[in-house]
């Protein structure tokens, strides 16, 4: 059986002395990437870039009467915006098909730098040693998110959806995803579950070391309180949580320094995604890290 030392996988001095098992090191750990959209990924609310002023409305305005819904029916805000979609859509004579979503996905502003992050991180993943995986964990609609110049990207989006009918016109919420409901993503993720809807294999116990992704290798980014849950629990299992916040709002940047001060995530960092980022250093040293920990686990066995 052919045995690597340590240059073989990592470049360096061949006389490091350490050897190991070449076919362990080959099994490239996966490294899970978890984003929350809006305010992470783009500047705004998903619904702002097209079907607000579809309907006729402000964002301001669109934005002021969902929250009318939700405080005086004390409803959920993820279903009060849902709803207040379709009944704005229905009163312009909108048709809101799968298609007219993704119309609406695809002129979404995103931060400086994402269009070319996941090329980026792959293939610093790639030159280190770890297989890269990009997940969205959102509130927002899959839908317009599947119109996205960068949907594409994604190894599975977590996001809202609606129910169609026959004809293929949104008739009810299907899945509503608020701060809370978000955590059960990450489980799923972990396990390597990519249905919505299971209930089962989720809540199903599997030990650490069976899980597809363990927690450890995650890496969460969101932009605010609503994302405190996914953060706590990531950081909590050994994984790691970022804060962005738009480099052009001290209103998110204060957000941003307030989780970081009260421990919820480990870093905080503009919302820019260059190869010159903060955000670039901060997920390159996390890799090496994934990386390193997971060549000790394999030599302590």
């Amino acid at each position: 059986m052919y045995v690597a030392n340590y240059c073989d996988i990592w470049g360096g001095n061949p006389g490091f002395g350490v050897n190991f098992e070449y076919r362990m090191l080959m099994r490239k750990p996966i490294v899970a990437l978890i984003y929350d959209f809006d305010g992470t990924l783009s500047p705004g609310n998903m619904q702002e870039f097209g079907f607000i002023q579809a309907v006729g409305k402000t964002a301001d305005e669109f934005w002021q009467m969902s929250d009318n819904i939700a405080i005086g029916q004390d409803a959920s805000n993820v279903l009060s915006y849902m709803k207040l979609m379709f009944d704005e859509a229905r009163d312009k004579g909108i048709k809101l098909r799968r298609s007219a979503f993704k119309a609406f996905g695809k002129d979404i502003q995103l931060f400086e730098g994402v269009r070319e992050w996941f090329r980026l991180v792959n293939e610093y993943g790639a030159a280190h040693g770890v297989r890269i995986e990009h997940y969205i964990n959102s509130s927002g609609l899959k839908e317009i998110i599947e119109g996205s110049p960068i949907a594409s990207e994604f190894k599975h989006i977590f996001a809202g959806t609606f129910i169609y009918n026959e004809e293929g016109e949104a008739q009810w919420p299907g899945i509503a995803v608020d701060y809370t409901a978000k955590t059960q993503f990450l489980f799923k993720i972990s396990k390597g579950i990519f249905s919505a809807r299971d209930n089962k294999m989720v809540n199903a116990s599997i030990a650490e070391d069976k899980k597809r992704i363990p927690f450890s290798h995650m890496i969460y980014f969101g932009d605010g309180e609503t994302d405190v849950p996914c953060m706590k629990i990531v950081s909590m299992f050994g994984g790691h949580s970022i804060a962005v916040y738009d480099p052009d709002n001290e209103k998110k940047h204060a957000v941003a320094r307030k989780l970081h001060r009260q421990g919820r995530v480990g870093f905080a960092v503009p919302a820019v995604y260059t190869k010159e980022s903060r955000a670039f250093e901060v997920v390159s040293a996390i890799i090496d890290k994934i990386k390193a920990d997971y060549i000790l686990q394999q030599l302590s066995r």
